[in-house]
């Protein structure tokens, strides 16, 4: 007898094998820290519900891939006239989406407590609702994401098991699993947040990329077809 399954993701990987009874799935790639990242966050399981495909929730870190490019903080600290821009551009934009937004302080925030509870649990069913609770903590209200009474309260919120989830993310592998997921990013070409990368390896950047790679992985299903 023929394997009915769909042939392994390659490794590393939360991309599978298209088939005609499955949606293509588009890794998101977000960093808690990250301002279009939060509006990308808010918008993005109704936009790939719109266009029907699946996401795959990929949080990681951006700090370890800016230090390799000689950064020691966010490219909108160091160039002001970039930063200044980019917070009047979101005050737009979430004006435009209808998001609450708020300057946190400090800017860029701690986000390694949120990435390695939100990498614990891509799989899980909440980790959407849990992603969208830390960043309208962070830049609805300007709450500091590093404290980790916030982040279970967060969790207990959304109805996860927040005991569970916290020493999950605190374990020796999890730490290590996250380092792996901050290497695969490179390796994909990933140099920014929010990424989307769609079946084939194409990369697109950027919150005004959203709807674009959305679209394109769900021409896929014609392509596949």
């Amino acid at each position: 007898m023929k394997n009915s399954q769909p042939p392994a993701a390659p490794t590393g990987t939360n991309i599978v094998s298209l088939r005609q009874d499955r949606k293509p799935v588009v890794e998101f790639w977000y960093e808690f820290a990250s301002t279009y990242s939060y509006l990308s966050a808010m918008r993005i399981e109704t936009l790939a519900s719109d266009y029907g495909v699946e996401i795959a929730w990929r949080p990681f870190l951006l700090g370890p891939i800016f230090k390799k490019q000689g950064w020691p903080t966010s490219p909108f600290n160091l160039y002001p006239a970039k930063g200044h821009y980019m917070w009047r551009d979101m005050e737009r934009l979430c004006r435009q989406y209808g998001l609450p937004f708020t300057l946190p302080s400090p800017f860029p925030q701690d986000a390694l407590l949120a990435a390695r509870i939100a990498h614990a649990a891509q799989n899980q069913p909440w980790i959407g609702a849990f992603t969208r609770a830390v960043f309208i903590a962070e830049f609805g209200q300007g709450l500091n994401i590093a404290d980790e009474s916030l982040m279970a309260e967060l969790l207990l919120e959304i109805g996860a098991p927040a005991r569970t989830a916290l020493a999950t993310a605190h374990s020796r592998d999890n730490k290590i699993s996250l380092r792996a997921a901050v290497t695969e990013a490179e390796k994909l070409g990933i140099f920014g947040a929010p990424s989307f990368v769609i079946p084939g390896g194409d990369l697109y950047w950027g919150d005004d990329r959203l709807e674009q790679a959305l679209e394109a992985a769900g021409n896929l299903v014609e392509t596949d077809a």
